[in-house]
């Protein structure tokens, strides 16, 4: 299965019928516009955690009816995201979603031993890229959490992905090592690292995908410059998950679309007990709403 952008992800997710997000941090009227719009696709439930009486004043603004949401009463941010991991941890809901708090401390609190999301994996970012004029969505790690993961890191990295993209349907994620051009070569460390990614693929060392590299963005993801170029394997051309050198370069690839092409973008931090949604405070409405339905669909399909 692939998706070609994320209306069809919301339609896959309203077939399966519901999960419940729990929102830390939730009094922030972009946050409840997504609310408000996941909502009325009918698929998913929510728990708010948050400064109650501002989270009413910001969903009247928002258009939000609050009739049926569940309502945590906590004013502290700290306190908000403290409650929202235990409810999570605790089974009581499915998603754990960033609200209207930062990053660094949202993480920190996911990481805590007593919050019951805490695994013996790294914790990686996972973009999710809507490109118009592109046939269907791309997925891009890590760009967003790990400034300099050493091989070890990065293979749990890959494989965060690669489950990940195994839970929203998709059978067999065909993975680009992402550099510069495709010659393998000591001055460009990202060229080695992929070579060695590859060789460990042959290996059987990742489950359930194929995998190329080193291979240029143009060879990734368009299949004539990969066919000018003489590149004839299965992932050139048309790799689902980019594995791109370093979060610079995923941060500006995934902006650089945002940005210059108009492309709207998912966030999800993945190696967490439960998913997590992790978006900028940027990030407009739908962005938000499709990050909801990319981890709901991940909750659904594995019940």
């Amino acid at each position: 299965m692939n998706f070609e952008n994320f209306h069809q992800v919301i339609r896959a997710v309203r077939e399966k019928g519901r999960c419940r997000v729990c929102v830390a941090s939730a009094d922030d009227e972009t946050v409840l516009g997504a609310v408000r719009d996941a909502r009325k696709e009918d698929f998913v439930n929510f728990t708010l955690v948050g400064h109650e009486e501002r989270i009413w004043r910001l969903a009247i603004k928002a258009g939000l009816n609050l009739q049926g949401i569940d309502i945590i009463d906590a004013a502290i941010p700290s306190e908000a995201v403290t409650r929202a991991i235990h409810e999570v941890g605790q089974g009581t809901c499915d998603v754990l979603m960033k609200g209207m708090v930062n990053s660094a401390d949202f993480l920190h609190s996911v990481l805590a031993p007593e919050g019951g999301l805490r695994t013996d994996r790294i914790l990686s970012h996972l973009a999710v890229l809507e490109v118009p004029g592109y046939y269907r969505l791309i997925f891009i790690t890590d760009g967003g959490l790990n400034v300099k993961p050493d091989y070890g890191q990065k293979t749990a990295i890959v494989r965060n992905a690669v489950e990940f993209l195994h839970s929203i349907g998709i059978e067999t994620p065909r993975v680009a090592c992402i550099s510069a051009n495709e010659k393998v070569s000591p001055k460009v460390p990202s060229t080695m690292e992929a070579k060695k990614f590859v060789e460990a693929a042959a290996r059987g060392e990742f489950h359930g995908c194929l995998m190329a590299g080193p291979l240029g963005l143009d060879a990734a993801v368009n299949e004539e410059a990969a066919l000018r170029k003489g590149i004839d394997n299965p992932v050139a051309g048309r790799a689902d998950l980019l594995v791109v050198p370093g979060i610079e370069a995923g941060n500006m690839l995934a902006k650089s679309i945002v940005y210059f092409a108009q492309g709207r973008m998912a966030g999800l931090v993945l190696g967490a007990a439960k998913p997590v949604i992790l978006t900028s405070r940027n990030e407009p409405v739908y962005g938000k709403l499709a990050s909801i339905a990319l981890a709901a669909l991940s909750v659904l399909r594995k019940t």
